[in-house]
Order: C-alpha cells, then sequence, then structure tokens
C-alpha cells in the first residue's frame, strides 16, 4: 500500500505553527458549585410554573374558554363584548402552554436517552430554546450533564477543575460522527484527562521513562474524536509524535480483529502501545498497575500486550492523527496498477499529473499554468463549459442574423487568457469526469432497483490506477455489483475496467456536491461538501484561501457530475458569474447570507417532511425530483464575527441532511460550529491534521482566476468584443478569419490537406506507415489553429495518457522534416515568441480556402461585383464534401471534442448557401437557389434557415405538389418533436393546406 509522502516543510513546522483539525476540546467539567444548585432549582421552578402552574391558574380562574356545545348561527350574530375576547386569548395561552409543554417532553426525552439530536417542535423556535436551556441547567447538576444538550455550551459554564482519574469503558458503535449514547463516555474519559493532567504537574512528571504504557482510544463526544495527533500532543507534549505511536502498533490485531494500518484509522475501544516518556492519567500501566480499570479491558490491554512482538518498526509517514469511528478522512489502499500494458492506465487524477510530471521533467511547463496542469476535473469541466459557451454564442449568432454576423470565429485569447487556454488543454481529463459521472449515477440506479437508501458519502478518491473509492460516513452492506468492499466496510470500489463498462442510466446525480481539493500520493480527493454535518472552516492567508474558494467555487459550476445546484459567494468572486450565471449568486455580506439560507433551510426541512423523505439522499433515489434535492453550496470567505459564526453555526446543524453545505474561511483555527477544518499554507499544502490529510491543494490563483473570467466574458456573445453592435452589427476584423489564403492563381499553396471530407494531403511525400497517423495527426490539428499551437498542447492531444518529452520533441522533428521548407529556405513549422508552433502560409487547407472564398465574396471583392460574388459563393461550396475528417481512424482526433469547428463548419456552410440561394432567387433562379442549399443541408441538415429558404424556394416555382412534398420531408425529419414552431408557421403562410397533405401522404 502506498504510503503518504509528508514533505520536509511539514514535519519542520513549528507545534504553534502547525494547523489543526478545530474539533471541539473534551470538556473539562468542575465540581458542582451552590451557583449551580441555585440555578438547577430556579429552572425547576420556572418549569414548575410554566408546566403546572399556568394550566391550574387557567383552570380555576377563567375556567375552560371553548362552548359547551356546537355553536348556532345566533352565536354569530352576538355582540363582540371584553369577555369574547378574554376567552380567546385564553385560548392562545392554552396552545402555547401545549406547545411548551410538548418542548419540554422532546428535550427531556433527548436528554435523559442521550441519543441525537432533540427533535424540533413545529413553529416553536423561541419556546424549545427556552425549554432547551432550563431543562439544561436543571440537569446541569447531573453526573453526565454535558452531554445531555447541545446548547449547554452557551450556557456560560466555566467547565474547569479536577476530578479523580477514571478510565472509560467505551465500545464501538459506528455512525456519522459521534453517537450520542457514547458521550458519557467521552466525558468520563475528558474527566480522566484533566486529573492525569493535573497529577502530572504535581509530580513534576515523575513517571518513568520505559516503563510500558496503554491508551484505550476513546468514543467520539459531540464533533471531538481521539486522534493519534492529539494522544501524542496530550501524553509526549508534541502532536507531531503520533508517527512514534503509530509504528508501535502498526498491524497488531486490537480487540475487535482489526488491525492498525493507517494513522488517520484508529476506532474507540482499541489499545495503543505508548512511548516510555508518555505522561498523562488516562494511560494504564501493567494491567495489574490499573485498580480503577474493570477487569474486561484488563484482559484487553493483557492480550494486547503479547501481540507486542509483532509490532513493526518500518513504514508509513502517515496521516496528522486521524481517527475516530467512520468519521475521518482516509486514504483508501490501492490496488497493484496492472502489468501487462505497455501504456499506462489513465486515472482521473493523473492526467494533468502526467502532463504536468512527465514532460515536465525536462522543460518544467513550458510556461503554462502549473496550477490548472495539475487540475484535470476542473480543466475538464472548466473547457467543457467554454466550448458550450462558444457554441451558444455561434448559433444566437446566426439565428439573430440575416447576412453577417458578429463573427465565424470566437475571439483568439492572448495573453494570460491563452496560457490559460492552453492549460485547460493539456490538463483537462474529460474522460475522467465521464467514467466519474456515470459510475456514481449507475450506483445510484443500482440500489435504486434494489430498494436500497443512497448511503452518506464523505468523500471520493480517484486512484492512481484509475479505481474510485468512495469514503462512506458508516458501513452499508455490501455494495451493488460491479462495486465492491474496499479496503474495510466504509470504503466501496469500482475498478477502472468496471467503470469503462457502464452506460449512461437516465437517474438524478446522487454526490453532485463532489469537489476536488487537492492530491495525496498519487490519488485525488473530492470532499462531498453537502454531507458534512456542520461546518467546513479553511484557515491561511487571505490570497491562498481565495485561490481555494475560486477553485472550488469553479470546479462546482462546471463540473460534468451534477445536474444542478446553487452555489452562493459570499465575500468573494463576483466576477466569477459568467462561468455559470445560471449556477452562480454573490451576496454582499452575512445578513443576506443568513436571510436567505434562514429561508432556504425551512423550505427545505418542509419539503423533506411532506415528501416523507429523512435526507435529500433518499429524495434522489425514489422518483427522481431533481430540481428540489439539488444541493445549495455556500461559499464564504470573509471570516465571520464572533455573532455571526455562533448564528451560522446553529444554521448549519442540519445542513448535512438538507443538502447544503458551507465552506467558511477564518483566519483564525477556532471557528465555532466546525466540523472540520483544514488550513492552506503557503506552500500549497492543504492540512488537516487531525482528519489525516496533508494534500497538495487544488487551487486558482488570482491570475488565473481573471484569465478564465476573460475566456468566458469573450465568449459571450452579449458582452464579448463586439456584442455591444447586437447580432450582424459588426463587421470588419470581427468576421475577418484569423486567416486568409490568396485565392488568386498566384497564391497557389505548396502543401494543400483536404479536411472537409475525407482527409487527402497533396504536395507532400506519404510518411512511412508506422508514423504516419501521427504526423497527419498532428498537422490536422496545426491546420485548425493557424493562431499556434502549444507544444504541450499537441502532446497532450496525440498522448492522451501522457508522453515523455523526449518522445514529443523526436516526433516535433519528424513533422518538421516531413513537412519540409519554402523555396527560400524557411521551414513551413516554425516557432513564434511566445513558444508555440505555427504553419508557414504556403500550408493550407481546404477549410482555409472555404473561410476565405465565404469572406472575399460578402466583405471583399464580391460586395463591389455581383459576378464575382457569385463565382466565389460557387467555388466554396464546391469544396464541400462532407464533414470535418469524415475517414478519422477509430480512437483518435479525441481532442476534437475540445473544439468547436464541429459547429462552426455546419454554421459556415449554411452561411455559404444561403449567400447563393440569395444570389440566384434576385434573378429568379429558384432551381439553381434549390440546388445551392440542398448541397448546404447535407453537411448542415440541422440548420432551420436553410430549410426556411428551401421552403421559399420552392413555393416560388408555383408546384404545389412539390411543397407538399418537402413539407412531408420535414415532418418525417422532425421526429417526436415536431415540426418546429417558425417552421409551422411558414408553412401555414406558404401552403395552408400543408396538414392534409402530410396526413394523405402518411
Amino acid at each position: 500500500m502506498p504510503r503518504r509522502r509528508t514533505s520536509s516543510s511539514s514535519s519542520s513546522t513549528a507545534p504553534s505553527a502547525a494547523p489543526r483539525n478545530r474539533t471541539p476540546q473534551p470538556v473539562r467539567v468542575r465540581r458542582r458549585s451552590f451557583g449551580d444548585f441555585v440555578k438547577a432549582f430556579l429552572a425547576f421552578v420556572v418549569l414548575l410554573v410554566l408546566v403546572v402552574g399556568v394550566p391550574l391558574a387557567l383552570a380555576t380562574q377563567i375556567g375552560w374558554p371553548l362552548p359547551d356545545g356546537a355553536p348556532s348561527l345566533d352565536w354569530l350574530q352576538r355582540e363582540i363584548t371584553v369577555q369574547t375576547f378574554l376567552h380567546i386569548l385564553t385560548v392562545v395561552v392554552w396552545f402555547a402552554w401545549a406547545q411548551f409543554t410538548a418542548c419540554v417532553l422532546v428535550e427531556v426525552k433527548a436528554a435523559l436517552s442521550g441519543v441525537g439530536v432533540p427533535g424540533r417542535v413545529p413553529g416553536a423556535g423561541p419556546s424549545q430554546l427556552l425549554a432547551r436551556q432550563l431543562v439544561a441547567a436543571l440537569l446541569l447538576v447531573g453526573a453526565t450533564a454535558a452531554s445531555l444538550t447541545p446548547g449547554l455550551s452557551q450556557l456560560g459554564q466555566s467547565m474547569e477543575g479536577n476530578q479523580k482519574p477514571s478510565v472509560a469503558a467505551a465500545q464501538q458503535t459506528p455512525g456519522i460522527f459521534a453517537q450520542h449514547q457514547e458521550q458519557a463516555a467521552g466525558t468520563a474519559s475528558a474527566l480522566a484527562e484533566q486529573a492525569g493532567q493535573a497529577a502530572a504537574r504535581a509530580d513534576g512528571g515523575s513517571a518513568a521513562h520505559g516503563d510500558t504504557k496503554y491508551y484505550r482510544i476513546q468514543p467520539p463526544e459531540g464533533r471531538h474524536h481521539d486522534s493519534l495527533w492529539e494522544i501524542a500532543d496530550r501524553h509526549l507534549g508534541d502532536g507531531r509524535r503520533y508517527k512514534e505511536i503509530f509504528e508501535l502498533n502498526k498491524d497488531r490485531v486490537q480487540p475487535d480483529g482489526s488491525k492498525l494500518s493507517e494513522a488517520s484509522l484508529i476506532r474507540p475501544g482499541w489499545i495503543m502501545e505508548m512511548p516510555g516518556d508518555a505522561r498523562g492519567g488516562e494511560l494504564v500501566e501493567m494491567p495489574d498497575e490499573a485498580p480503577n480499570v474493570s477487569e474486561q479491558v484488563q484482559q484487553q490491554i493483557s492480550d494486547y500486550a503479547r501481540t507486542g512482538d509483532h509490532a513493526q518498526g518500518g513504514g508509513g509517514s502517515g496521516a496528522h492523527g486521524g481517527g475516530g469511528d467512520n468519521a475521518q478522512v482516509s486514504l483508501p489502499e490501492q490496488r497493484p496498477a496492472p502489468a501487462a500494458p505497455a501504456t499506462p492506465a489513465t486515472p482521473a487524477p493523473s492526467t494533468g499529473q502526467d502532463h504536468a510530471a512527465t514532460p515536465a521533467a525536462a522543460d518544467h511547463s513550458f510556461g503554462l499554468p502549473e496550477a490548472l496542469l495539475a487540475a484535470p476535473l476542473l480543466a475538464a469541466g472548466l473547457l467543457g463549459a467554454l466550448g458550450r459557451r462558444r457554441r451558444q454564442a455561434l448559433w444566437q449568432s446566426a439565428l439573430g442574423s440575416v447576412g453577417g454576423r458578429r463573427g465565424m470565429e470566437p475571439p483568439t485569447p492572448t495573453g494570460d487568457a491563452q496560457d490559460v487556454q492552453d492549460a485547460l488543454l493539456v490538463g483537462a481529463d474529460p474522460e475522467g469526469v465521464r467514467l466519474l459521472d456515470r459510475a456514481l449515477r449507475g450506483l445510484a440506479a443500482a440500489l435504486a432497483a434494489e430498494s436500497r437508501p443512497l448511503p452518506v458519502v464523505y468523500a471520493a478518491w480517484m486512484g492512481g490506477n484509475g479505481d474510485l473509492h468512495l469514503q462512506l460516513a458508516q458501513p452499508a452492506g455490501k455494495p451493488p455489483a460491479p462495486w465492491q468492499l474496499g479496503q474495510d466496510q466504509t470504503f466501496w470500489l469500482l475498478a477502472r475496467a468496471d467503470a469503462e463498462r457502464y452506460e449512461d442510466v437516465d437517474t438524478a446525480a446522487p454526490y453532485p456536491g463532489l469537489v476536488s481539493l487537492g492530491t495525496m500520493d498519487d490519488s485525488r480527493l473530492l470532499l462531498n461538501l453537502e454531507s458534512v454535518p456542520g461546518i467546513v472552516s479553511l484557515g491561511g492567508s487571505e490570497a491562498d484561501r481565495t485561490a481555494v474558494f475560486a477553485s472550488v467555487a469553479a470546479e462546482l459550476a462546471t463540473n460534468g457530475w451534477s445536474d444542478r445546484m446553487t452555489i452562493t459567494l459570499v465575500g468573494f468572486g463576483d466576477d466569477l458569474t459568467p462561468l455559470a450565471p445560471n449556477r452562480i449568486r454573490h451576496l454582499d455580506g452575512f445578513e443576506d447570507l443568513f436571510e436567505t439560507m434562514s429561508a432556504e433551510t425551512r423550505q427545505r426541512r418542509g419539503a423533506l417532511g411532506a415528501a416523507g423523505h429523512d435526507s435529500v439522499l433518499t429524495g434522489r433515489t425514489g422518483p427522481a425530483q431533481h430540481t428540489r434535492w439539488a444541493p445549495h453550496l455556500v461559499l464564504l470567505a470573509a471570516q465571520p464575527s464572533d455573532e455571526d459564526a455562533l448564528r451560522l453555526a446553529e444554521l448549519a446543524a442540519d445542513a448535512g441532511r438538507l443538502g447544503i453545505g458551507y465552506l467558511v474561511g477564518t483566519e483564525g483555527t477556532d471557528l465555532p460550529g466546525a466540523a472540520w477544518e483544514m488550513q492552506i499554507t503557503g506552500e500549497g499544502k492543504l492540512l488537516a491534521p487531525l482528519l489525516g490529510l496533508e494534500l497538495e491543494a487544488q487551487t486558482l490563483p488570482a491570475a488565473q482566476q481573471r484569465a478564465v473570467v476573460e475566456l468566458f466574458t469573450d465568449a459571450d456573445p452579449e458582452h464579448g468584443p463586439g456584442g455591444s453592435d447586437g447580432p450582424g452589427g459588426a463587421s470588419g476584423t470581427a468576421n475577418t478569419p484569423p486567416f486568409l489564403v490568396d485565392i488568386s492563381e498566384q497564391g497557389r499553396p505548396a502543401v494543400y490537406a483536404r479536411l472537409v471530407g475525407s482527409y487527402e494531403i497533396i504536395g507532400l511525400d506519404a510518411p512511412d506507415g508506422e508514423r504516419s497517423a501521427l504526423l497527419h495527426e498532428a498537422l490536422a490539428l496545426l491546420l485548425l489553429h493557424r493562431e499556434g499551437v502549444h507544444p504541450r498542447v499537441l502532446s497532450s492531444a496525440l498522448w492522451p495518457r501522457g508522453v515523455t518529452a523526449d518522445v514529443r520533441d523526436a516526433l516535433l522533428e519528424r513533422l518538421r522534416a516531413w513537412l519540409g521548407t519554402d523555396p527560400d529556405g524557411t521551414p513551413r513549422l516554425t516557432t513564434d515568441a511566445t513558444g508555440r508552433l505555427t504553419l508557414a502560409k504556403s500550408v493550407v487547407s481546404d477549410l482555409d480556402v472555404l473561410r476565405s472564398l465565404y469572406y472575399e465574396a460578402t466583405q471583399g471583392r464580391g460586395v463591389g461585383s455581383r459576378q464575382v460574388r457569385g463565382r466565389l459563393l460557387t467555388d466554396a461550396l464546391v469544396l464541400v464534401r462532407g464533414p470535418l475528417l469524415a475517414d478519422r481512424p477509430e480512437g483518435r482526433y479525441r481532442w476534437l471534442t475540445h473544439e468547436i469547428i464541429d459547429a462552426q463548419l455546419p454554421l459556415l456552410v449554411a452561411d455559404t448557401g444561403l449567400a447563393l440561394s440569395e444570389f440566384h432567387l434576385e434573378k429568379n433562379r429558384a432551381e439553381k437557389a434549390i440546388e445551392a442549399l440542398n448541397a448546404a443541408l447535407r453537411t448542415a441538415p440541422a440548420d432551420e434557415r436553410l430549410w426556411h429558404e428551401l421552403l421559399r424556394a420552392t413555393h416560388t416555382t408555383g408546384d404545389t405538389d412539390r411543397l407538399h412534398a418537402l413539407a412531408a420531408d420535414l415532418v418525417g425529419r422532425s421526429g417526436a418533436r415536431g415540426v418546429p414552431p417558425r417552421t409551422e408557421a411558414l408553412l401555414d403562410e406558404l401552403l395552408p393546406t400543408w396538414r392534409e397533405g402530410v396526413a394523405a401522404a402518411g
């Protein structure tokens, strides 16, 4: 099993500066004072008055306010008197008393049982809070009052003091974080800790070095979990010495039969042998020297002591303590990677890493942003969203124009935006996103088929060998095939080979709140923000925190494994909205956030109750109501005040069940209500010691964030360059292709490639068969990007699984040699000032010629000469022989999925056909116009504009039967969707009887 690497910088960090995971500290309890008994007595009196005194007073002084029998109609006509108002007020008081009494009963039941959070009485917020505080004050004098109510900490009690040491007998209880029935035992362990520390201070640390000592892992208390880090901090004086404890106990059989294999995976009831210099009252010497320990625990320690010879000294660097039941996020065990294939498997997280690591070994990142190179899922989401935005802009521009429009080509990015676009192309792993989405939806469908609920998932790990590990909050039985159990009952594993066999299923996305945080070893962690029972806090400098927040927001806004969600940004990211205007919203401050989220929290609770679901997960596996159970994730970058933090903690207490997640930035390390706490360092490490995490953080620094937003803004037809002119209003440079060909006889190219249709190259000798496919594909990529192609982009396109720098450089040399030089000795493949590969003007494709002909016909020489325009448009349409690279081999040219040429080419062909049709109709040559439109429809059959012009051209012939046949063809092509509304309206205008003709033809 691969072990976690701990950098030297981390290990040398001073204890005071080391980040810690904020979990509430063990409750420290003092002896009950006279004031405690006074408060308890007063609480008892108040409860007695409110619960017993109020109804007695009402019954004896006022009586029953309601009528004895059914009221008649005469009752409605009686005069309203003061007595009537008193009776109405009495009824209100009776209802208020009944509600408060119900609150008291709910709080007492929860306090005495110690199980779960008290239920909520409908509409009784203030009443239940008063009842909770009164019950807590009354029970404060009890031995286990600290575990009776979550609101106890707000009563201002000072819990400092010393108690005699004791050892709590813990039982392992699986569950989400803590099970409240264990809190009493946890409080006893806290008492033992305080007494032990006091005794250690009193005797000056007289514990003898070298004695064998043992520690028993304590059960969770509230949100506090025992961990090796905290144990080392308490008993060895330095949390970083957790490794010593781990090495002493690694692979030794515990009382429950399991073994310690990861420092972040410890369970209540386990025994830990401690170093000889350990101190503290919770430690147990040899069993015969521990009279306060039960016989069962003594026997467990004795049995465990006999396994000491098997303790291994080698090993992993572990996490910074993990711990406690199943609430921790821990690194899964990795299966051995297959040794047979010559090409390594492509794990989802490692595509970007492979490209960043293999070629970068020689030339680093070639100037591209490392943050995006190492974020394959984020890059894939951004790249996919950017492509959709550009296609949408093209279609909006096409449908809103009559003649020319704002540009066939999206603006060519420059500077930082160009580097970021190249980094997205290199780092993106769309295949990993696709497999993750299919795997999660397939799991949801399989569980629904078995009538099983979705398990709560804290995190997903995408392993270095391509496997997907889901870490559950608690064991959920055997997973449905092809999933299998992982290293223990809380891990479900799906092998990459099984994930690739998954088909698309029509079900709701089960875990849309998963988001990448970083990598550990060769595994990528995706934390499920909506499942965390409380707040996730992030500490560190403001710039580092904002980089993490921006990465999280960008991935959530564009990821491919979520149906829909709402992302609320507070305190940052007001410029991130262009990434996903339908998903991202920005709020100015905490008051707006609290108002919004309070209303949504109430609405979601009500919706869950009305639907009969206990959480959004059960709603997603039923008759899927996708919109109702979509997650809402709040990213609060600015640290809230103490008062606001408490309000937020109360708001987030039930968030995990409702599908709402909170990620909050903090300058310190103590945020109320934080279930998990992380910290980002200046070196790019994301640390959460008590969760066992030390990640290479995924970030989106400010410069890359601005460049990404620039790419999306430029792609927006309303806000991009020339967008203010509206459709058809911009001309000139906006409609100029990136590369114009000299279409005169003197401009005959030296190398001519046919891309529109089957791929052919004229002017070059055929390369040898072994490397022909790679050279052809590389040339096609360069021809489609006349602005230049970054070497890293070229290598990632040809070798999606990664390639070494020497292999890439060897191919470039062969490509240069194959293309050769112009007669003046100029190489046809050169490198520009930015390091990008560019082709000489003597290397031309038919797509370049097609663009140039259309441009000259509509904005160049054809504008002033009708004869020239007709000839140019005719020549352009003759070049169209089919779709782009029609005969490309299976498995190659996958980079085309990142391009928008599949939208550009049909639009260009349609525009050419429309322009040529208009040219012929000006001279009443309807047949010529129909011929041009039919030629364009062979490449752009979905363009509604072509069908409209074809209907009009056919109508001018006066052949009604021919028009009826065309209408029937249109109806047949429309299928179940029906004829588009605008087409239907045009048919009604040109051929009012078209429906009868279609029915007769059918």
